[in-house]
């Protein structure tokens, strides 16, 4: 069971992050100035991550990785919300939802640049199949939105892709070093703090009242859920598995997105879109196989050496 849970995190947050791109663009082209909408995000989630504190003492954080902690939220707090909100804010989310499906792409070959990783055939075989399956449910749900996109969101969405890849890859031994509260805590915050100068006048201008009577699922769900039960459930897993296989579950969020929009009515399920999801099962199951053999050939040589 205990190999099983990361897993299972993996799962529930792409699940949950599958509903990132709409929520966030509704609430962007309607009610939300980007500035505003990442610093709200961050203020709520740095006041969630100070909640643990009622039942946990404080974990002592070494001086040495303070800077770290400071890098990560400068990425995932900082960078990563102001590329997906302006990225967001100028494309459709079905381009974003096309673009996010290069991060398991870009975390392999960062891996295998800095020596952390190899590539094999059932690895790049599994990644390739994911990522076609990917584009493929996307491009055969799009909407005409889609045709409306601009290049430059486009590029944001794909540097925000670039800095969730930096991430998982250089910041792993950090999140596995401390409780996933304690990196959670230390993340928002310094990313709240350092955002606040930036977004605070356009938060001020922000109608809360409007948006939460004309959007109040999307509203809570972005300030309440988005970011800080998706990112403790995707750092708790990050701890346990390599960062190629966290990041082979981006390909489940298309899937997710189009069951979502069936489920509410906001669109038909065609015998096409079930076997392309089908072939990005595929893919994650071959990625997660090559990593079970190769997990399988290096514990005798472990035995071996004792």
């Amino acid at each position: 069971m205990n190999k099983i849970k990361p897993h299972l995190a993996l799962l529930a947050c792409n699940c949950i992050w599958a509903m990132d791109f709409p929520f966030y663009n509704l609430l962007l082209t309607r009610y939300m100035h980007p500035l505003a909408l990442a610093e709200a995000s961050l203020i709520a989630t740095a006041l969630i991550s100070l909640v643990p504190l009622l039942w946990e003492r404080a974990e002592r954080v070494e001086k040495a990785d303070i800077r770290k902690f400071f890098g990560a939220a400068l990425l995932m707090g900082v960078f990563r919300k102001l590329f997906l909100m302006y990225g967001l804010s100028k494309t459709s989310p079905i381009d974003g939802s096309i673009i996010d499906t290069i991060v398991p792409i870009l975390v392999l070959l960062l891996s295998v640049l800095l020596g952390l990783d190899r590539f094999t055939r059932l690895k790049v075989a599994g990644l390739l199949f994911g990522m076609a399956g990917a584009v493929a449910v996307v491009v055969t749900g799009r909407s005409s939105g889609h045709l409306h996109a601009q290049f430059a969101g486009n590029v944001l969405i794909f540097l925000c892709a670039c800095v969730s890849s930096v991430y998982m890859v250089c910041f792993k031994k950090l999140v596995a070093k401390y409780r996933v509260t304690t990196v959670m805590r230390w993340l928002y915050c310094l990313a709240a703090v350092v955002m606040l100068p930036f977004g605070a006048g356009q938060l001020v201008h922000t109608d809360f009242g409007t948006m939460f009577r004309h959007a109040p699922v999307p509203t809570l769900c972005v300030f309440l859920l988005q970011t800080y039960l998706p990112n403790i459930l995707f750092n708790y897993s990050l701890r346990f598995v390599s960062s190629t296989v966290s990041s082979i579950y981006t390909y489940l969020q298309p899937v997710v997105a189009i069951a979502a929009s069936v489920a509410l009515g906001l669109g038909r399920l065609h015998a096409d879109t079930v076997v392309f999801a089908l072939l990005i099962f595929l893919g994650v199951g071959m990625v997660l196989r090559a990593y079970a053999l190769q997990s399988e050939r290096e514990e005798p040589m472990k035995v071996n050496l004792h």
